[in-house]
């Protein structure tokens, strides 16, 4: 008798999600005219107008927050992204479709080089609440946002790195329009 183990190996491998920089991208896209749930998200302190703006969602924990999209994507949690080019002026502003309301934690990337991965040296990156940034992620808790059943607005502040050690905010002068 052939045990079941063969027989459902080729099933599992065919559930597997392969890895894209598009995960999350169709639960996250904002469409005209929809009330919410959402989040809208003012980001302030650019660096320059080089790249792509990349808002992701959480679910509100350390376990899962910043995780592998593929992993969360597998085991049915919260994971939404949006990804937008830089405009080249104004306050760019980002919508992300929530499925309800409630806590989530979020992330967004300035990638200056539209190469969808993160350099310390050369891109930004910002969270809800704006948490001090150290050597490791912030805590789930410093970057969670309470949405509400509507759109739910935010302002993040992009943080950048400052000579060897130094990582936040840029001081007003080296904020580029």
């Amino acid at each position: 008798m052939i045990g079941i183990a063969p027989l459902l190996l080729p099933m599992l491998a065919a559930a597997t999600i392969p890895s894209s920089p598009d995960l999350g991208k169709a639960e996250g896209h904002c469409r005209a005219n929809e009330a919410g749930p959402a989040i809208l998200l003012a980001i302030e302190g650019l660096k320059d107008r080089k790249g792509l703006l990349r808002a992701e969602v959480y679910p509100s924990n350390d376990q899962d927050f910043l995780a592998d999209d593929n992993v969360l994507i597998m085991q049915s949690k919260v994971f939404r992204r949006v990804e937008e080019p830089v405009p080249p002026t104004g306050t760019p502003i980002l919508c992300i479709r929530i499925p309800g309301p409630g806590a989530y934690s979020l992330s967004i990337l300035h990638d200056r080089d539209a190469n969808r991965k993160f350099s310390l040296s050369s891109d930004g990156i910002g969270f809800p609440g704006n948490p001090a940034l150290g050597l490791s992620q912030p805590k789930a808790a410093s970057t969670r946002l309470i949405a509400g059943n509507g759109l739910t607005h935010a302002t993040i502040v992009m943080n950048y790195r400052h000579g060897l050690f130094g990582f936040g905010p840029l001081p007003k002068t080296e904020t580029r329009p």
